[in-house]
């Protein structure tokens, strides 16, 4: 078996207090025979508006935050996935940037989300640069390839197409989905849709409310929804296969009968 947890948190502005609730989901997964947790977006540092404390709070990816988490996956020996704040050139901005530890506490991967949240009344560019369009960084997990995405990013349905594309058979999703009208409908719906037609695995983890909707999940290439958290913190596992994804395929060759592709604009 290959299971996996996706924790649900609240992250605030205190990063050891974050350190410490992920040190305690992580050990509790681990508990319950998980190997790799996804934590949500924002995981090292959150304010509702993000203001001035969040550039401050900001690190590069071999600073104290990143290493203590690298710490906890090393201790543990599993893989851990989580949303920070990464320093950049922009004078007042920050990176939101998710990042990927192995068992080692290892770096093996890394993303920096491209599609900003400045929607809904909100304008989360004001703080934060949109990442460059680079090759998608697919990490192996188990002999299961892993893809990143962050949030927002799930409304565009061509960010997971390229992970699949890149050779993803698990896309994770760190979130941080703001709550509203509509929008945990919007959640459930887009994150059970990116697994259905690209026929992969897709882990989401979000923040509790009552700032984010919660409904963090792990849905299957078929959309079934395997495991899913309501409205409190807590972590739900879930078993990740490979003959999984290879039978909804035969069944759903959707992937090779495609006539279209994914191109930059």
């Amino acid at each position: 078996m290959s299971l996996l947890a996706v924790a649900q948190f609240a992250p605030g502005d205190d990063g050891e207090r974050n350190l410490d609730v992920m040190e305690s989901f992580a050990t509790e997964a681990v508990s319950r025979g998980a190997t790799l947790v996804v934590f949500p977006e924002y995981s090292s540092f959150f304010e509702p508006e993000l203001g001035d404390a969040s550039v401050a709070s900001a690190e590069p990816l071999d600073g104290e935050f990143v290493t203590r988490l690298g710490g906890i996956a090393a201790s543990l020996g599993i893989h851990v996935v989580a949303g920070v704040l990464e320093t950049t050139d922009a004078p007042g901005k920050v990176s939101n940037t998710l990042v990927a530890l192995d068992r080692t506490g290892t770096l093996v991967a890394k993303y920096r989300k491209l599609h900003l949240y400045d929607a809904f009344g909100y304008l989360e560019s004001n703080r934060v640069l949109a990442g460059e369009i680079e090759p998608p960084e697919i990490f192996t997990w188990e002999g299961i390839n892993v893809g990143l995405q962050t949030c927002y990013d799930i409304r565009f349905p061509e960010i997971t197409r390229r992970l699949v594309d890149a050779g993803a058979d698990l896309v994770l999703v760190p979130a941080e989905w703001v709550r509203g009208p509509l929008k945990e409908h919007h959640w459930r719906v887009l994150v059970t849709a990116r697994a259905i037609e690209n026929t992969v695995y897709v882990a989401a983890a979000d923040h509790p409310p009552p700032v984010g909707v919660g409904n963090s999940m792990v849905v299957d290439p078929m959309g079934v929804e395997l495991v899913t958290i309501g409205d409190d913190d807590g972590i739900a596992v879930a078993d990740v296969t490979l003959d999984r994804v290879a039978s909804v395929r035969q069944k759903n060759p959707a992937l090779a009968l495609r006539r279209f592709g994914v191109h930059q604009i």
